[in-house]
């Protein structure tokens, strides 16, 4: 039996680790503290999955276990303990943790003396303060940009702090200097001793103080830069299985701003894995199965012959979604397209500035930049998305 431990149900688990697994002849189990919200044809149990040892003793008491993982950012160093505690490969735990939480990752990566951003940690009871603006005030453990804003000087941090709190009672936060520089990714998959590149693209954000994620596109890091930020992460300890991390070039030398643990998200591993031409999923469970990265047969991002471009279309404002495209899948002039919803139609939501605004993500595989970016923009062009008050 492989156990995915999860919160609610994502694209990542229901339409890539579910069928890739069903693919492998794998059984799963998905160990949850949501249960109902999962769809009834998924085998869900409950399970307090924040906690390595209720994690343990549910894996325990089922069937035997021939692998455990997870896809959440917030269950990674649970999943890592109780992975090590059954004798079943994963993470290294305290390299989840310090993922997890970006103070301790700024800490690591100063103390390997790669590179040193200034921070600070505030915790819930202390006033706000930092001596170097622009900066950025986030949670320490948060995710998808929430709550992250570009700050200018004290007081709009201490706007921007009180806002924060008054959603997130409770919650250490950070302040950090903004770094600026060109916005990347870098996507890996690792066995115990081998880290592997699976690509990178070029991020576009929104306008500020808010870090939303317009567009991305095709763009693998040079060697040089990959080096860069392959030092880092081994400062982290992060080598098994899949990591997204995102960092800004300047100067010509990556730095930090966040790593996930888990594949790239918002529905980018599914783009990944057809822009490969691999199954990615069935990849990422393999190495939790105990095979090596040099059994899978990885091409090199550098040299496929292909490119693609990822765009998110995002609410402006508060209201229900009456209308919008649905499941779209074309082919023009050489380039694959597809339209993908992430928010259904009847959904009420209030306007956040993070990704948690999107509406759906469009993405265009094709032979050259230009073809796909002219491709992509005639297509969106034909779509609509109606917002009501």
């Amino acid at each position: 039996m492989l156990y995915l431990t999860a919160l609610n149900p994502t694209d990542a688990v229901l339409d890539g680790l579910l069928p890739a697994a069903d693919s492998l002849g794998v059984p799963v189990t998905v160990l949850t503290d949501r249960p109902d919200d999962w769809p009834r044809a998924v085998p869900a149990r409950p399970c307090a999955v924040r906690d390595p040892d209720a994690v343990t003793e549910a894996v325990r008491a089922g069937p035997t276990a021939v692998g455990l993982l997870s896809n959440s950012d917030h269950l990674q160093a649970a999943t890592a303990l109780a992975a090590g505690r059954l004798g079943l490969p994963g993470k290294d735990p305290e390299a989840a943790r310090r993922c997890k939480d970006k103070a301790a990752m700024r800490r690591a990566v100063a103390g390997a003396g790669l590179d040193v951003v200034r921070a600070r940690v505030l915790t819930p009871d202390q006033a706000p303060a930092f001596d170097a603006f622009p900066a950025v005030v986030k949670p320490r453990d948060g995710v998808a940009s929430e709550d992250a804003y570009l700050v200018t000087d004290e007081d709009d941090l201490g706007r921007r702090v009180a806002e924060i709190r008054r959603r997130r009672p409770g919650a250490p936060l950070v302040v950090e200097e903004y770094l600026p520089g060109d916005v990347r990714t870098h996507d890996t998959l690792g066995d115990a001793r081998t880290l592997a590149v699976l690509g990178g693209w070029r991020t576009t954000l929104g306008p500020p103080p808010t870090f939303t994620e317009q567009c991305l596109e095709w763009a693998p890091a040079t060697p040089a830069v990959a080096a860069g930020v392959h030092a880092q992460l081994d400062a982290l300890g992060v080598r098994f299985g899949a990591c997204h991390t995102e960092f800004v070039v300047h100067d010509g030398r990556p730095r930090l701003i966040e790593v996930n643990d888990r594949l790239i998200g918002d529905r980018m591993d599914l783009i990944l894995a057809e822009l490969l031409g691999v199954p990615l999923f069935e990849y990422v469970i393999r190495l939790h199965l105990g095979e090596a990265v040099a059994d899978l047969g990885l091409p090199d991002p550098t040299t496929l012959g292909r490119t693609a471009r990822v765009e998110y279309v995002c609410a402006d404002r508060s209201g229900t979604l009456v209308a919008a495209p649905g499941h779209v899948d074309a082919l023009r002039d050489g380039v694959r397209l597809g339209c993908r919803p992430l928010r259904a139609v009847g959904t009420a939501a209030g306007w956040t500035g993070t990704n948690r605004d999107y509406l759906a993500v469009l993405h265009g595989i094709g032979p050259d930049p230009v073809t796909v970016r002219r491709t992509l923009a005639d297509f969106r062009a034909g779509l609509d998305w109606l917002i009501a008050p």
